[in-house]
């Protein structure tokens, strides 16, 4: 049977939405819209870093990096954002979310600075450099995936929880779009500074020396929001669910959120030591008793991240077909490098103004009224619906009048993982798990996302291929096709639309109710209890 809630706890779960909850969004938010700006902004200079390094003037075609180059570049901050998922997660539970979320911030501005600041004359010196500080980059932003969500969760009030969680979340879309913006300004004033002729009318005259420039700025402007974030987090208190029932310290829990909240709130020592030496409250990660009330969880939510981010992350995969078939983005060699820039920015913020940022706020402003598993469910499965659509029929959709069809299609796949469990596995972990746990746990749910997410954006990069030599990317052995990789990636979705009957409902549950933190009485509670498993209406 649960125990009395502690009244800082319930004076949180019951307090009506308020100003201090829109502050919480905005500067946990604003974390999250920096990691989107800086893992997503990569993927717009790639080009020119390939024409500025790796210029070949006897190829007709512009310099592009070699496969093993693009994939580290592309794919180095990715690995670095899967330590930190783990490394900062179990952190953030051992010395507080407030301290470690500032580690994570100052990490992310020093390494978005170096990464414009690579050094070395030679490509191999630069590239090396860049690779380097976009690890660590990536080290930092993986951190504040754990907390971001952590401690927003455990401001939040129980009845529109979900949707707070989901407006962090959220960020990240107009974090990628802030990225196409900076990357059409900045190109579109070095393209009207520096004229340059197109590659096919001068090959060497296409890329002018100051290109070099572009790139390094559009990479060191992601330090800017962080920075400008990092006194107000360190304003911010620490979260009271961490102060009360990690650290043990009821007197500072109800000092802290009387202020927040601005009502006189009781510190309740002696329950926070009754609740703390319960044996039902101390098991550790590693054991049985976690595996009983949480291990079928942790299986939900890891699984159902890494299948996400596989499909979410290979989206690349026919983005250049779209670009190319809608004539977004002309062949390399008729634009010269900063022009190309400019046109690979347009197209990629069209995509998130329309495809990207819609998707999330449904999210936000649905989820607390439809419910977490109900979103991740449909997410799933509309899913697996548009990408059989796109493979089936694939030649058709890319035969010259059903361009159309083939957009339509690839903006649909889009909004229905944002709309559905692409923000949903960021939200749950965070709701789910014990206080002393939480950050933890949820910090190993996005880390196999991210594993998901190097498979789907290089694994799948060399399996979608074509076998005939003439259709293949320059440097890219012989794959299965992007017709065989759509049908692969479509039982990524069916798995885990499976796996999602794992995840419990939280929707207008209380944190310690889905965690049983309260619990009192020495009865066993498995997953399959109504306390801990909430089926699905």
């Amino acid at each position: 049977m649960a125990g009395d809630q502690l009244q800082v706890l319930n004076a949180l779960d019951v307090a009506k939405t308020q100003l201090y909850h829109f502050t919480a969004i905005v500067i946990a938010g604003m974390g999250f819209f920096t990691d989107a700006y800086d893992l997503f902004c990569i993927s717009l200079v790639t080009k020119l870093l390939g024409r500025i390094y790796y210029f070949d003037p006897t190829s007709a075609d512009p310099g592009t990096l070699p496969p093993n180059v693009a994939a580290a570049v592309n794919g180095v901050a990715f690995c670095g954002t899967l330590s930190g998922q783990l490394f900062f997660g179990w952190l953030g539970d051992k010395m507080g979310r407030k301290k470690v979320y500032g580690m994570t911030l100052m990490l992310m501005v020093i390494c978005s600075l170096a990464s414009g600041l690579s050094f070395g004359h030679t490509a191999k010196g630069t590239i090396a450099t860049l690779c380097f500080f976009r690890f660590w980059l990536g080290f930092g932003i993986g951190g504040d995936y754990p907390l971001s969500a952590t401690i927003m969760s455990e401001y939040a009030n129980k009845k529109t929880r979900g949707a707070f969680i989901a407006a962090v979340f959220a960020m990240q879309g107009f974090g990628i779009l802030a990225g196409g913006i900076v990357s059409l300004i900045v190109s579109a004033a070095f393209k009207n500074a520096y004229k340059a002729p197109a590659y096919q009318d001068d090959r060497a005259g296409s890329t002018v020396s100051q290109a070099d420039f572009v790139w390094r700025i559009i990479l060191m402007v992601g330090a800017a929001p962080a920075l400008l974030t990092y006194y107000w987090r360190m304003k911010m208190p620490e979260t009271a669910r961490y102060t009360a029932l990690v650290a043990k310290n009821a007197k500072q829990a109800a000092t802290d959120m009387s202020k927040v909240l601005n009502v006189d709130i009781e510190a309740e020592q002696e329950k926070v030591e009754q609740i703390a030496s319960n044996q039902k409250n101390s098991f550790g990660l590693f054991s049985r008793e976690f595996l009983k009330r949480h291990g079928l969880h942790l299986l939900g939510t890891t699984t159902t991240w890494f299948f996400l981010d596989i499909a979410f992350y290979s989206q690349n995969l026919f983005q250049k077909d779209i670009f190319s078939a809608i004539n977004w983005i002309p062949k390399a060699k008729t634009m010269n490098a900063i022009q190309e820039v400019y046109k690979i920015s347009r197209a990629q913020t069209l995509i998130a103004l329309c495809g990207t940022v819609p998707g999330y706020w449904f999210t936000v402003f649905l989820i607390d009224k439809i419910g977490r598993f109900k979103i991740q469910l449909m997410g799933f499965a509309m899913m697996t619906v548009f990408m059989l659509a796109l493979a089936i029929p694939y030649h058709h959709w890319t035969t010259p009048g059903n361009h159309f069809g083939f957009v339509a299609m690839y903006a649909l796949t889009f909004f229905f993982a944002n709309f559905g469990p692409n923000s949903t596995t960021f939200i749950v972990p965070a709701e789910i798990f014990p206080a002393r746990l939480r950050s933890t746990c949820h910090g190993i749910s996005a880390a196999a996302g991210k594993a998901g997410a190097i498979v789907g954006a290089f694994g799948f990069l060399y399996a979608a291929q074509s076998k005939d030599p003439t259709k293949r990317d320059k440097g890219y052995p012989a794959g299965i096709g992007i017709r065989n990789s759509l049908f692969l990636l479509a039982g990524c979705n069916l798995f885990g639309l499976l796996f999602t009957f794992l995840v419990p409902e939280s929707k207008g549950k209380s944190l310690e109710e889905m965690s049983q933190e309260n619990e009192e009485g020495d009865e066993d509670v498995g997953v399959g209890t109504s306390n801990n498993r909430t089926t699905p209406m």
